[in-house]
């Protein structure tokens, strides 16, 4: 399952956040704490500054190639801050039927709306779901798909049935993907597990969502992730539990240190100007994070200098 990470928050080195930490995104693509294998598959971020030519538009970029891999990283990253930035290194299945192309690296970015997306999670039998999901889809979102992965069609689907930008718009329309997809599942019999571990982000707003359907297509599947993950990789336990588990979210500050290693530390919600959500915390003790548990979505928020956070029940 990919990795994924979401910044706002006052502009910071860029590397801070994808290669300095001890358990940064780059290294979670090589050594990932709660996956089984490597991120082969691809790579990029979405980052906003004052300091582009054109701030309201992220500066994007997407490679096809492991992270740890691309040497644009250490030669790019370092030379940019931000504001704003998601980030996602992308895993696939090790055979011939993975497609390695820009056009199927995260996050997505349309025109048309402000919104980026990235996730680590799965759509299963996205191609076939999409005989009763396309009826719900705008043309002016599917005209510009232009690679193979279920979160683009989920992107194309989300931002079709949006009817504003607001956190309850927003919430309702993750709701309604999900019933669709349920929907569409049980009509064509294709009921499987499903995960929308997501993050949709535009300048100085991350929501955050951890959410998805069980093995038999229920929107209430249970079960004590970490109990499951014992089972090993391979087995239906062991997937309900990547299912199951939480996301990760950091309440803080940003602190610039001699050694460069980390510069955020958590504080009290109420003095907070940082928020970071992420598949996995970007220290090894995970010290000062807090949890985005299962069927969860938080709203994070960056007006003037501080950052605020809403965590709210999915109705699913």
């Amino acid at each position: 399952m990919c990795r994924v990470l979401a910044y706002i928050g006052p502009e910071v080195p860029a590397e801070s956040l994808l290669l300095t930490p001890p358990n940064s995104l780059v290294n979670q693509a090589l050594d990932p704490e709660r996956y089984p294998d490597l991120h082969l598959a691809g790579w990029g971020f979405a980052l906003w500054s004052e300091h582009l030519l054109e701030p309201d538009a992220p500066f994007h970029y997407r490679r096809p190639m492991a992270a740890f891999y691309d040497d644009n990283a250490v030669r790019i990253i370092p030379s940019l801050r931000g504001s704003t930035m998601l980030a996602h290194v992308r895993a696939a299945s090790y055979d011939s039927k993975a497609v390695l192309a820009d056009e199927n690296c995260h996050p997505f970015a349309f025109d048309e709306t402000p919104w980026v997306i990235a996730q680590n999670g799965y759509v299963p039998d996205w191609a076939l779901l999409q005989r009763e999901l396309l009826q719900h889809c705008e043309d002016r979102y599917l005209t510009q798909m232009r690679g193979t992965t279920d979160t683009e069609f989920l992107y194309v689907l989300l931002l079709s049935l949006l009817e504003g930008d607001s956190d309850e718009d927003v919430q309702r329309a993750i709701e309604e993907v999900l019933r669709l997809i349920a929907e569409a599942m049980a009509e064509l019999d294709l009921r499987a597990l499903t995960k929308l571990k997501m993050a949709l982000v535009s300048p100085n707003r991350v929501v955050a969502v951890n959410v998805g359907l069980g093995h038999d297509g229920e929107t209430n599947p249970v079960g004590d992730w970490k109990q499951l993950r014992e089972s090993g990789p391979g087995t239906d336990d062991y997937d309900l539990s990547m299912l199951l588990e939480p996301m990760h979210l950091l309440m803080g500050r940003h602190v610039e240190r001699d050694d460069a290693s980390y510069d955020f530390e958590s504080c009290a919600e109420e003095e907070a100007t940082v928020a970071i959500f992420a598949s996995e915390a970007l220290t090894e003790d995970a010290d000062g994070w807090s949890s985005l548990e299962f069927g969860e979505i938080a709203f994070l928020e960056r007006t003037g200098e501080r950052v605020t956070r809403t965590v709210r029940k999915l109705a699913v």
